[in-house]
């Protein structure tokens, strides 16, 4: 009789990226690259990094809060974080910059969730790198655990290419393509070997 052991990878995904598998029929996720920013047995929470907001802009946001940019802003994309709490904003970033508030990824990634982070970009004193994003992906107790076992999502390693390149549409098959496969080699069915 084969035994199989069962990998318990609680903690092990905070500050990797998720790749979702083509056949992910969930359209809030068809083709994302998920960053985790925290995963423990009581669940996970990301951003997706490659899905810009094309309605609403940096400089927009900074209107609605009343904050006068000093620098220039009007490169910054918004991006899509996630279906949970669309109206809640998050700035992933480097490390270079942190309060009170800011959690840390791990050594290199930072997630702020107040506006103090907004006016510190807007004054040109914010982290070297930062990704805007409205609502965050999320999953309860064992969900994402689960999910990767009836493969949904590959994992890959972070960098700062695949979390804050503009380049959003190339993101997918950059992050597929770093594991060393050909993202048209892919199936759109399951199965486990």
């Amino acid at each position: 009789m084969t035994m199989v052991k069962m990998i318990d990878i609680t903690d092990a995904l905070a500050g990797k990226c998720l790749i979702a598998m083509p056949r992910m029929a969930d359209q809030n996720f068809s083709r994302t690259v998920v960053y985790i920013c925290a995963h423990s047995s009581e669940g996970a929470m990301g951003l997706v990094v490659n899905r810009a907001l094309h309605q609403l802009t940096f400089p927009d946001i900074l209107e609605q809060l009343a904050i006068e940019p000093l620098a220039d802003c009007d490169h910054i994309r918004v991006h899509a974080g996630g279906p949970v709490e669309a109206a809640r904003g998050f700035v992933l970033h480097s490390s270079d910059y942190s309060q009170s508030s800011t959690m840390r990824v791990n050594g290199r990634i930072a997630l702020t969730a107040t506006t103090d982070v907004l006016r510190a970009i807007a004054r040109g004193d914010g982290p070297q790198k930062s990704l805007m994003a409205l609502g965050y992906a999320g999953w309860g107790a064992g969900q994402l655990d689960r999910e990767i076992l009836e493969n949904a999502w590959l994992t890959v390693d972070a960098d700062d290419e695949l979390l804050f390149s503009p380049a959003l549409e190339r993101k997918w098959d950059m992050a597929i393509r770093r594991l060393g496969i050909d993202p048209a080699m892919l199936l759109d069915t399951p199965g486990h070997a």
